[in-house]
């Protein structure tokens, strides 16, 4: 099974807590594999190569937002099995219905409980 995670934020800060968070399931587990992309671009080239199977994807970002990127993955019969979990600071019920609309498997606000991404971690993966 692909057991790839891409975490999508344009906050270094982000990078490095998502990252921490799941350092302890990639012990675990050797066959983890944790990309990194800091904008919908980058993302969006690494999802079409890598096919992860999880995508932890922040909202606002330069060049290509989340919701963007993750309406053009659920669009498209080859990425459309990846598992997208939509990060923002933004909280309202707007925000949440745009997401789901954009096709978000989850949606969490920030700041987020590092269990919570460990927890949905290993739900998705099957662990």
């Amino acid at each position: 099974m692909n057991h790839r995670i891409l975490i999508v934020d344009d906050e270094r800060r982000t990078l490095l807590l998502m990252e921490r968070a799941l350092r302890d399931l990639q012990d675990e587990h050797e066959d983890i594999e944790i990309l990194t992309a800091s904008d919908g671009e980058q993302a969006l080239q690494l999802i079409e190569a890598e096919q992860p199977a999880l995508v932890y994807l922040d909202v606002m970002m330069p060049r290509v937002d989340g919701l963007n990127v993750c309406k053009t993955v659920k669009a498209s019969p080859d990425m459309q099995d990846v598992y997208i979990v939509m990060l923002t600071a933004m909280g309202q019920e707007g925000d949440r219905q745009n997401a789901k609309q954009a096709g978000a498997d989850l949606y969490l606000t920030k700041p987020f409980d590092p269990d919570k991404v460990l927890k949905i971690a290993k739900e998705v993966l099957s662990l």
